[in-house]
């Protein structure tokens, strides 16, 4: 293989780690375009040869946009990725990039992600990011929830419906301490059955591969005590729906020192930081097709008020302090949080989309605007001068295939293939026939 960016020199040993951990088992897994988990296990004796040249997969069978006639494509696993199952030790877990002709497909979402965060780190800065990843305990033989007994109209911190779940989430939290994650809290959110965890920032990458992993161990652990995790946008009508957020800052590589901080702002955001802010805003509509990837999407960014009485999630391109009603809202000083993202976020292309942006704004010198010190949720739709997001799929993936900033640092192949997966999507959802449909014009 030639050398690329995707790859370094010096790579720790993979079949001496597994000697040393006891590790029988190695799952090389890649997120597909359609943000889906795919793997093959491999034995620790013949984890040499596929570290070297790669695990192959047809990649049609996958959701990447490549026919039966293309030749296998290799996964090449990452040794800096790896992570031992902590429900399963004697299996290891392998984020991989995809490369086909001897060289990295660029239509991969990590391999996507890798160069964009190379071409920060070529301007002098560190990418960082932390998620807050929501989801819902389910049955698992049947669309309902978990616990029978989660039924308040405002279940956000109940006490006695999160304990009521504390083997699992229990479980998951010992997982991520024993990884070194430091999770530092768990909550029941704001829909019945909705949980979320939270765990340290770290650089950009090492937070997209544990975001794949957390989506699996979560769905793991959930099945071993009998239910199902799904971290569906909007898995229920009335309930609030399950966001992704993303809290992102960057850090001088030479130093370590937060380039977004400036105490003299009134939000704490150096004049970097809102030209970031302003590559995200301006690209927002585009950046939704990446963020908001399902159908089921927009039935959470244009939910009407949930049983809670609020979504949680925007509708509109704005920005403000900390205020939850925005689309980006700046906490704490040198950071914003993005909570635009759902649940069914590729978390590869989720974190791209962010750089692509960010890194636009950086080179445009893009402004953001004004903070709006409003509640959106109460005065938002009588504000005339705010773009409104998608309202569809369909939009979406219109405002991204005409992106010339996505274009431009994700790269044609890229866009040109989520979109065509995505357009196929959408035609498959439209030739369906609804309950809905039949409930309401069979009778025309």
């Amino acid at each position: 293989m030639p050398e690329d960016v995707t790859r370094t020199a010096e790579q720790p040993d993979l079949a001496q780690i597994a000697k040393d951990r006891g590790i029988e088992y190695f799952l090389i897994s890649f997120v597909d375009m359609g943000g889906t988990l795919r793997a093959k296990m491999v034995p620790a004796a013949a984890i040499g040869d596929m570290q070297a040249d790669g695990a192959g997969f047809a990649g049609f069978a996958a959701i990447m946009d490549l026919t039966p006639a293309h030749p296998d494509m290799f996964a090449l696993p990452d040794p800096n990725s790896l992570i031992q199952l902590p429900w399963k030790p004697e299996v290891g877990w392998l984020a991989a990039d995809l490369w086909m002709h001897g060289a990295p497909i660029e239509s991969s979402p990590r391999v996507a992600l890798k160069r964009l965060i190379q071409r920060a780190n070529d301007k002098g800065y560190r990418p960082m990011a932390g998620i807050e990843c929501e989801y819902h305990l389910i049955k698992r033989d049947r669309h309902a929830l978990a616990d029978d007994h989660d039924t308040a109209n405002k279940p956000c911190y109940d006490q006695s419906a999160l304990m009521r779940q504390y083997d699992i989430i229990k479980e998951i939290c010992d997982g991520m301490l024993a990884l070194g994650w430091e999770p530092y809290q768990n909550d029941h959110e704001d829909a019945n059955g909705q949980f979320e965890m939270n765990w340290a920032y770290a650089d950009m990458l090492t937070t997209a591969d544990r975001h794949a992993f957390f989506k699996y161990m979560v769905k793991s652990i959930a099945e071993k005590h009998g239910y199902r995790a799904t971290f569906m946008p909007k898995p229920f009508e009335h309930l609030t729906g399950n966001g992704c957020h993303a809290h992102v800052s960057l850090q001088d590589v030479a130093t370590g020192r937060n380039v977004f901080v400036d105490e003299n702002d009134p939000l704490g955001m150096s004049p970097l930081a809102y030209s970031f802010l302003g590559g995200v805003t301006t690209s927002a509509e585009a950046l939704c097709a990446l963020f908001n990837p399902t159908v089921n999407s927009y039935k959470r960014i244009n939910a009407s008020s949930t049983s809670s009485g609020a979504t949680w999630a925007p509708n509109a391109v704005t920005y403000a302090g900390n205020n939850r009603t925005h689309m980006i809202r700046i906490p704490d000083p040198g950071r914003f949080e993005l909570r635009l993202m759902d649940g069914a976020a590729n978390p590869y292309l989720m974190q791209a989309g962010i750089m692509a942006a960010g890194l636009d704004g950086m080179e445009q010198g893009r402004e953001p605007g004004k903070p709006l010190d409003v509640n959106m949720y109460a005065e938002g739709r009588t504000l005339k001068r705010v773009r409104r997001l998608p309202l569809n799929l369909l939009d979406a993936i219109r405002h991204t295939q005409k992106s010339k900033v996505l274009r431009a640092q994700l790269g044609d192949e890229l866009i040109d293939s989520f979109c065509k997966l995505k357009h196929d999507e959408w035609q498959r959802f439209t030739q369906t026939l609804t309950q809905w449909e039949i409930d309401t014009t069979l009778d025309c």
